[in-house]
């Protein structure tokens, strides 16, 4: 059957109405996004720092002489009591000058003992007595500093502790005031974090902290927030906080620690996926149409973001936000 121009011209007129019909179609149709409910969950907020293990209170004890070590009584690690001979440095010389002084007082008292005799039985006048008695003291005096500067040639435990560091060896010439011993005592051990200054005015005295060591992993030790180093560091921009330990613990001391001071917890907060958080705001369809929600947000892991207010959990929010635009239409894929 032979087709008349009419005929042609209509079905190419049909054609093109159908052709543009499935355009406009396949324009209206809306693309898919993946959403999710917010779900409530427990949400803590903290702050992030490193920090090191030290003493409380950590003592040098050293000479205050210059002199060669002669002897080694305790290492690192011994316990030790108050008063405990802890090393010994070389005091011949000091022996030798103490023994001369010792016979110029026994001299003295001698000389002394002699004109208090005279002068009581009026042969001597009280100037003479006044001379040998001022005599006989002065080598009294020289003879106990020569006996203190013995004494502290005696390196002694000035409390209860534990020797955490020993920096010298039998035979070493150690200078004055060079600390052979480093002595932890009085105290148990704490932690010094450096907090960023941008969050120090959240950290306060008595809040809970989580602390883990690369030494220990999978392990969580507790803490708490002893004080905060009023200065702060101009060039690191932090500020040195203090943490005290709640139970005893198997580090030691000088371990790097990372600690999270706890700010707020919350047992009931509403998640949402961290992904779906974009400058300041959540992505919502509702009634298939997509629509910004700006939201206040609260404490953020890497996995999720608790909203403090914005959306419901009847609310349903795109998980991974991309190009999305303000009344478009969108075809939701609920994640569970």
């Amino acid at each position: 059957m032979e087709l008349s121009r009419k005929h042609l011209l209509t079905l190419a007129a049909f054609a093109l109405l159908l052709a543009g019909g499935t355009v406009a179609i396949t324009s209206l149709r809306a693309p898919a996004v993946r959403v999710a409910h917010p779900v409530t969950g427990p949400a803590v907020q903290a702050v992030y720092a490193t920090g090191t293990v030290e003493a409380t209170v950590m003592m040098p004890i050293a000479a205050r002489a210059t002199a060669r070590l002669t002897e080694l009584k305790v290492d690192e690690g011994s316990n030790v009591a108050k008063d405990q001979v802890l090393a010994s440095l070389e005091d011949e010389d000091l022996q030798n000058t103490l023994r001369e002084l010792k016979a110029r007082e026994e001299y003295a008292k001698g000389e002394f003992e002699r004109k208090e005799a005279l002068v009581k039985r009026g042969f001597a006048s009280r100037d003479i007595y006044e001379q040998s008695k001022s005599a006989w003291e002065a080598a009294k005096a020289a003879t106990a500093r020569a006996e203190a500067e013995i004494g502290y040639l005696k390196l002694t435990a000035p409390a209860d502790g534990r020797i955490i560091r020993r920096d010298g060896e039998v035979g070493q010439m150690i200078p004055a005031n060079q600390p052979v011993f480093w002595l932890s005592c009085c105290a148990p051990l704490r932690i010094s974090a450096e907090v960023d200054e941008e969050d120090i005015a959240l950290v306060q005295p008595s809040q809970k902290v989580l602390i883990r060591a690369d030494a220990f992993p999978g392990r969580t030790f507790h803490g708490t927030v002893q004080a905060i180093t009023p200065k702060g560091d101009p060039v690191a921009r932090s500020y040195r906080v203090r943490i005290g330990f709640e139970e005893e613990n198997p580090l030691l001391i000088g371990m790097t620690a990372e600690v999270n001071i706890i700010i707020r917890e919350t047992k009931e907060a509403l998640l949402v996926p961290a992904s779906a958080l974009t400058d300041g705001a959540l992505w919502v369809v509702k009634d298939g149409v997509l629509d910004e929600r700006k939201i206040t947000a609260g404490a953020k892991t890497p996995e999720r973001v608790e909203i403090v207010s914005g959306v419901t959990t009847e609310d349903l929010v795109v998980i991974k936000p991309e190009n999305m635009e303000a009344g478009r239409r969108a075809r939701t894929v609920l994640q569970k």
